[in-house]
């Protein structure tokens, strides 16, 4: 999973589908990435490999997503996506994103809290789901082409990277291309 200083969208993004919520009750849901281990790694002859103890952890933030609160009926209608949540390596974030390391393993985790007040949070009810499946490594550059690829090919905000695509990249480059070929 690509950080930048400035933020950067997770993708794929987190998408769960709630059941078995009580109708009328309300629920905020949240998210947070915690370190899966205390390892930093790198990669290394097409495959992860411990590099080392990690580094100190960044502080930890709380993601709320931006539907919450609301029923366990709105909740449990449709797939819940934290599309909007933003990563970081930034020690300095003001904009409330989540700082990670780069090259360290991270496992997000998902929460419902019973609630109908960002207030009564550390008061509440609440229960924590972690899917292993959605562990990953945070990357300041993809480390492997076939992943770089991969993320191109599916993720709908590439599109300055596609061949086909009108991204500012690839105007970038054909401006650029075509100047040599007048100058020649």
């Amino acid at each position: 999973m690509v950080i930048t200083k400035s933020g950067r969208r997770m993708f794929p993004a987190f998408k769960v589908r709630c059941s078995g919520l009580d109708r009328k009750a309300r629920y905020m849901l949240l998210m947070d990435i915690v370190a899966a281990d205390d390892y930093r790694y790198k990669f290394h002859n097409s495959r992860w490999m411990v590099a080392g103890k990690a580094d100190p952890e960044m502080p930890k933030r709380m993601y709320i997503h931006p539907d919450s609160p609301a029923t366990g009926e709105q909740w449990m209608s449709k797939a819940v996506t934290f599309h909007k949540l933003k990563l970081t390596n930034n020690i300095s974030d003001k904009h409330g994103f989540t700082i990670l390391n780069s090259m360290h393993k991270y496992q997000p985790r998902f929460h419902i809290v019973r609630a109908n007040d960002i207030l009564k949070l550390p008061y509440s009810t609440f229960k924590t789901y972690v899917f292993p499946e959605t562990e990953f490594i945070a990357v300041t550059a993809y480390q492997n082409e076939k992943i770089t690829q991969l993320k191109i090919d599916n993720n709908p905000f590439a599109k300055g990277f596609r061949h086909t695509g009108n991204g500012r990249r690839e105007k970038r480059y054909f401006f650029f291309q075509k100047f040599i070929f007048r100058f020649i």
